[in-house]
């Protein structure tokens, strides 16, 4: 039987392909929402939503599926820095599909629309329509255009005013910062370089749509919108279950772990510097020379991208970007010139505007960041000092 709805599905596609004509879903079809959970990747880490057809009686079973992206693509990493990558809606095997995630051991949920045989064909319709190579990409949005957004966003262009969204389907109602961290220790790699990378405007509350950026509140908006007067699906069945791991995280390999490395060099060497009257050139170009690049970094995100989260990022006033200069001053042999005296005041009151910032919630910061706060506090207080030694007629 499996080779014979093989064969089926095979010349079903001939057809689609050689007469542009879709077959017709019979009444035993059914179509149902795929949630997925999350996996080890980053690109994994917040799970996955897709589509999937069902109909024995013409012999398919497919998965339509819009997180794929293509690396081969002409300027990919161009693409993917400037906030223009796009993202393309693939269609595969549901065998294939199911495969890949028991292989991840990540678990799988579906979620069977209850709609009309004339409902599932229009919306079976759409689905290969927009499977049409000139149709199948569309412009990536990590919080408003993904693989999730993607699932509601269309069945809203099918069933239009029928469709009814529930805004009480939330307990609690989150910031887009504090979603993300639903999915990801703070204490990592990943969560670390997204609190470096996004700014403030994802610590707005997220309204209870843009919840659904994460595949986790499209099914639970499915458990609670209507199509028309009739609920739009019934409880989610579990499809895959893994068995927990139980891994166990290594402090010695986290951001926080290497951050307190940072600000114990930092300390040590401006102690004995204080201590000998001296100061280390090559420790004064690392701080500047790193904070100054990761600031390029971030004013480029913010200013030079299509990114939507990247801006009015305030990890600039301690990733200054001006210090990449200033690396080449403070590395020289000479005594440092003296208006770099005010410039390190200067530096020295941004690290307190970004305490401030995190205290009044107008952005949140990786707590990782306290140490090197910690740490570059302490060295701009003693090349100040420093620098006053040895011009004290500057500062009369």
């Amino acid at each position: 039987m499996g080779l014979k709805r093989a064969l089926v599905f095979i010349l079903l596609l001939v057809s689609r392909f050689g007469i542009s004509q879709i077959p017709e879903l019979s009444p035993l079809s059914k179509i149902s929402v795929l949630t997925c959970g999350p996996g080890n990747e980053l690109y994994s880490t917040f799970g996955h939503s897709a589509f999937r057809v069902t109909d024995p009686a013409i012999g398919i079973d497919v998965v339509y599926n819009y997180g794929v992206f293509d690396f081969t693509s002409d300027n990919f990493y161009i693409n993917f820095t400037k906030g223009k990558l796009d993202y393309m809606l693939a269609r595969q095997q549901f065998t294939n599909f199911i495969r890949e995630y028991k292989y991840d051991n990540r678990w799988v949920k579906e979620q069977v629309l209850q709609l009309s045989q004339d409902q599932r064909n229009t919306l079976f319709q759409f689905l290969e329509n927009n499977y049409l190579p000139e149709n199948r990409a569309y412009p990536y949005d990590f919080f408003y255009n993904n693989c999730a957004t993607k699932i509601w966003d269309v069945l809203a262009l099918v069933y239009g005013q029928k469709l009814k969204f529930d805004e009480n389907y939330l307990q609690e109602q989150f910031t887009h910062r504090e979603l993300i961290r639903q999915n990801m220790p703070t204490n990592s790699w990943s969560a670390f370089g997204i609190d470096l990378a996004l700014g403030a405007i994802i610590d707005d509350l997220a309204t209870p749509k843009e919840h659904m950026f994460l595949p986790i509140y499209v099914m639970k908006q499915f458990n609670t919108s209507k199509l028309e007067a009739n609920p739009l699906t019934l409880n989610e069945v579990t499809l895959f279950q893994p068995e927990p791991l139980g891994q166990k995280g290594i402090f010695l390999v986290t951001p926080l772990f290497w951050s307190l490395v940072f600000l114990t060099i930092v300390l040590f060497i401006t102690f004995m510097d204080n201590r000998n009257n001296k100061r280390t050139k090559g420790l004064d170009f690392a701080l500047f020379f790193i904070t100054g690049l990761a600031g390029i970094l971030i004013f480029y995100l913010w200013f030079m991208t299509d990114h939507t989260a990247t801006a009015n990022n305030f990890n600039i006033l301690w990733a200054f970007p001006l210090n990449l200069l200033l690396a080449f001053w403070v590395g020289r042999k000479k005594a440092i010139p003296r208006w770099i005296a005010k410039y390190i005041l200067m530096l020295q009151g941004m690290l307190l505007a970004v305490v401030l910032l995190w205290i009044f919630k107008v952005q949140i910061f990786s707590p990782v960041i306290i140490p090197i706060l910690l740490a570059l506090s302490a060295r701009y207080v003693y090349l100040y000092r420093y620098n006053r030694k040895q011009i004290p007629n500057s500062y009369a």
